[in-house]
């Protein structure tokens, strides 16, 4: 897909436009009754296939070079698992004043969510970075917050978080790391066939997504719990967001400079450390939350698009950048390795 540009400086991902119009089928005709659990059904199965295509995508000698940066990866796992909810924590204080309690909640479980992979490695070769390295950085992010995410979630949101429970980890492990590893045992004999169709393959990924946010966006039309979220909380989450996403930014930016990082490494760390992934985030929160996922997963689609935005005017910004290092690497973007240039969801 083009990305459409309106205003120039900003381009706008047709994606987002297909997630709000999902929002908006969703308000118009929600799946009720048995189609409520079809619909339910059939994005079970999408994201578990979305998995097991990222399993056999990912190259097994690519995971294990990338160990050898294990500072950098070491520093993005910080970012997504202890820097964003120490400061999603630190967004208590906002209750009552800008946010309400099932609002917080859903920010906090925000900031739990792992890395995005596919937009991570798109911005990092749009801005001459270090694309292996943004790949195994993304993928060891999805692979720890498969586990991390519900602990994160047990430990911080407690009971009132949705109902984390052993089953829930169970059932996020059947849904997401059982199908990954299984993508990665078949990989060998179906790695060139999801090479070649990448494309074609890559509409799994937005399909599967838009999927998951009409069966939650429909629960909550069908329980009416929209009437919650006002046009005043809803600008308030805005701006706590628009905040949050600017704060990681500079951090992971700066942070990675005052490490010693490289440029190349640097930016890897801005787009890996700084995004969250709705991939991985819904099918958890449909989990974890149960009934109140629509409200829950709110923070994260709209940070979602936000990150998504933001980050493209970024990355272009950062490919004119001066590479001023002694040594600098090749750009990314030239690099055989790189994956492509356009935003996809992660």
């Amino acid at each position: 897909m083009k990305r459409l540009r309106w205003p120039s400086r900003l381009p706008i991902d047709p994606y987002i436009l297909l997630l709000l119009g999902t929002v908006g089928l969703a308000a118009l005709v929600p799946a009720r009754g048995t189609g409520a659990d079809v619909a339910s059904g059939a994005s079970t199965a999408a994201i578990a296939l979305l998995f097991f295509l990222y399993g056999a995508r990912l190259s097994t000698r690519e995971a294990l070079d990338g160990l050898r940066h294990w500072r950098l990866h070491v520093t993005v796992l910080a970012c997504t698992f202890l820097l964003f909810p120490v400061l999603g924590l630190a967004a208590r204080g906002l209750v009552p004043v800008l946010l309400t309690h099932p609002l917080y909640q859903g920010l906090l479980f925000l900031t739990l969510v792992p890395s995005t992979v596919q937009s991570s490695i798109a911005f990092t070769s749009i801005a001459r970075g270090n694309v292996p390295a943004a790949i195994c950085a993304g993928s060891f992010s999805s692979l720890v917050g498969i586990v991390a995410t519900p602990l994160l979630a047990a430990s911080l949101l407690g009971g009132s978080g949705g109902g984390f429970s052993a089953d829930a980890l169970v059932k996020i492990v059947l849904q997401l790391l059982v199908p990954f590893l299984a993508g990665q045992l078949l990989r060998r004999w179906i790695g060139g066939f999801v090479t070649r169709h990448k494309k074609v393959l890559g509409l799994v990924d937005r399909g599967s997504i838009l999927l998951v946010v009409y069966t939650a966006f429909s629960q909550g039309m069908v329980q009416g719990i929209w009437h919650q979220v006002s046009p005043v909380r809803l600008a308030g989450l805005l701006a706590v967001e628009a905040v949050l996403l600017a704060v990681m930014l500079t951090l992971t930016w700066y942070g990675g400079k005052a490490l010693g990082f490289c440029r190349e490494d640097r930016i890897v760390i801005q787009f890996a450390g700084s995004k969250k992934s709705l991939a991985a985030g819904l099918p958890m929160a449909s989990v974890l939350f149960g009934a109140q996922a629509s409200l829950a997963v709110l923070p994260l689609m709209l940070f979602h698009q936000m990150q998504l935005m933001v980050c493209a005017v970024l990355a272009k910004r950062r490919a004119h950048d001066p590479v001023r290092e002694a040594g600098a690497a090749v750009p990314a973007a030239a690099s055989p390795t790189a994956v492509g240039t356009g935003t996809r969801p992660g």
